[in-house]
């Protein structure tokens, strides 16, 4: 078997579906081999950066790896940010670069798109993955791509792989099918003991499921053991959308000072706080009106779990999980909360949009047809999702790049074939709204709204009065038919809901709503984190 095809099948028997890419000339072989092959479709944009965005979604909505593809140097550091932000936000993404020749390494010659020394890429790349390796050994290649592959399942974090351009024709060995880190079963057992002892002595226990619940596939064992142990669940800012389809009692989003009074309390307040798979960041945490202390937490990601002052390394979530469910067996609990109010009724009038009218209209969309997995991007737009009807949300909550929700939507429904939701400011879509123009050669038909204030309206909620963050309207409507789909300008409220309702039943092309917000709009929630941010925040010492 040829090293590429080698390559693309044990892409495939680990979950990846697609590979997202733009070709180069270091890259060609590798292309052309995936194209000859057919083992995994082929999907091409036109940035770099997009492509890491879409084979970043597609990992977090349908599970298993996403595979991005680049050239060396000019296509693999265009990648840096895209993949700096799926190892923050822990997505299985695997960056397949192409490579120099041993011919052209051994010339010594500067080769074009080198940057300080031949192995720049690779040591750039080191800070942002969690393992790496260069194929361009055939005897070593499989044993390589196998230990790669498998640290990027069991970690849930980017991986980058090398590959020399001369080295995509070469016989290999297949690759073998790597065996999981092992582990301790005495010490998943002493963790799942101490961690149900913890839990009888608690009066007010709370579950917060975090965003490795979904990476490694969880959510249905966890919404299980908080129906055995007959507990709340809350999610956080970064984890909206987890359990969206899971019998559970829900709470609610947990936003600290910025967020529902009743998830506050009920998490602060609580004297035990399980916390799986969540990221103590400050999107998360950040706002919170009292710390959590570790006497009263018990905190598990990257295979380490702390209960109080203990922790226990080398410990994988999914066994922790097997190991309490086995020990409570079944149970009966008191049934899952009623769903969530959210704000819904648009008032079809007269009046100019507000951020609140976008969500009401959505909601009413989704409660009429149904669920559709929503990609926001950094923003107001985010904040405003917070309130939209429990779905499949898509967002770097964390990370916090902008230019995300649109490659993002289309890389989700490349991957599912579902038709999904893209939320997107204008400043955000400056960057990457163009790739909009792939839609219709791939078949994609994603409906957009874009939150169109003429600025970087998040930034200005937090310092308002500078120019720097004024936009120029660039009548996004009016653009959308030379991208291929359909454009719809939007002033007043009842033309947001007759357009909502013309893109649901439009299908083929994609549907791009431009909402005219008045600059300094911005949503209720966001109103509420800004609020909480500065209360929290101390001013500078003015000398």
């Amino acid at each position: 078997m040829k090293l590429g095809e080698a390559l693309l099948q044990a892409l495939k028997a680990h979950g990846a579906g697609e590979v997202f890419g733009i070709p180069g000339d270091f890259a060609l072989p590798f292309f052309r081999c995936i194209e000859d092959s057919g083992i995994l479709p082929l999907i091409t944009f036109s940035h770099e950066p997009a492509v890491g965005f879409a084979a970043d979604a597609a990992a977090r909505l349908r599970g298993g790896l996403g595979v991005a593809a680049v050239t060396y140097g000019a296509g693999a550091f265009n990648l840096v940010n895209p993949v700096a932000q799926a190892y923050s936000e822990k997505t299985p993404l695997v960056v397949i670069s192409g490579a120099p020749s041993q011919g052209e390494v051994a010339s010594g010659l500067l080769l074009h798109h080198q940057a300080k020394a031949l192995d720049s890429q690779m040591r750039v790349f080191r800070e942002i993955t969690c393992d790496q390796g260069v194929l361009d050994d055939p005897g070593a290649a499989p044993a390589v791509i196998a230990r790669v592959l498998r640290a990027c399942v069991e970690y849930a974090r980017p991986v980058y792989l090398e590959l020399p351009r001369d080295m995509v024709d070469v016989e290999v060995a297949p690759v073998p099918a790597g065996p999981p880190t092992p582990f301790e079963a005495g010490d998943v057992a002493a963790c799942a003991e101490a961690i149900l002892a913890r839990m009888a002595g608690a009066g007010r226990p709370v579950l917060l499921p975090g965003v490795e619940v979904r990476r490694l596939g969880l959510e249905a064992k966890v919404a299980e053991l908080a129906r055995r142990l007959d507990v709340p669940l809350a999610t956080t800012f970064l984890g909206r959308g987890l359990m969206a389809t899971q019998e559970v009692r829900r709470l609610g989003t947990y936003l600290g000072l910025a967020g529902d009074e009743e998830v506050r309390k009920a998490v602060e307040e609580s004297d035990l706080v399980v916390m799986l798979g969540i990221i103590l960041s400050d999107t998360n945490f950040g706002v919170s009106g009292r710390r959590l202390s570790p006497d009263r937490t018990i905190h598990a990601l990257d295979r380490e779990v702390r209960v109080g002052r203990r922790t226990y390394a080398n410990l994988p979530l999914p066994a922790l999980l097997e190991a309490l469910l086995a020990r409570l067996g079944p149970r009966s609990a008191s049934g899952a909360s009623p769903r969530l109010p959210v704000p819904g009724g648009l008032v079809e009038d007269e009046a100019p949009v507000r951020p609140e009218d976008i969500v009401r209209g959505l909601n009413d969309l989704l409660h009429a047809e149904g669920p559709m997995p929503v990609a926001a991007d950094m923003g107001d737009c985010l904040f405003a999702a917070l309130d939209l009807h429990d779905t499949d949300l898509v967002a770097p909550g964390y990370y916090a790049s902008m230019g995300y929700a649109v490659p993002a939507v289309l890389g989700m429904q490349a991957a599912t074939g579902r038709r999904c939701l893209a939320l997107v400011g204008d400043g955000a879509f400056q960057m990457t709204g163009w790739e909009l123009g792939h839609a219709r050669r791939l078949g994609l038909d994603p409906l957009v709204v874009v939150f169109n204030n003429r600025s970087w309206g998040m930034l200005n909620a937090f310092q308002a009065g500078g120019r720097f963050n004024d936009l120029e309207d660039w009548q996004y409507a009016r653009l959308a038919e030379a991208l291929g789909g359909d454009g719809y300008r939007i002033t007043t409220r009842a033309e947001l809901g007759r357009a909502l309702r013309a893109a649901c039943r439009t299908r083929g092309r994609f549907q791009l709503l431009d909402v005219s917000l008045a600059p300094g709009e911005v949503s209720p929630a966001l109103q509420r984190f800004v609020g909480a941010v500065k209360r929290l925040t101390p001013a500078p010492a003015i000398p």
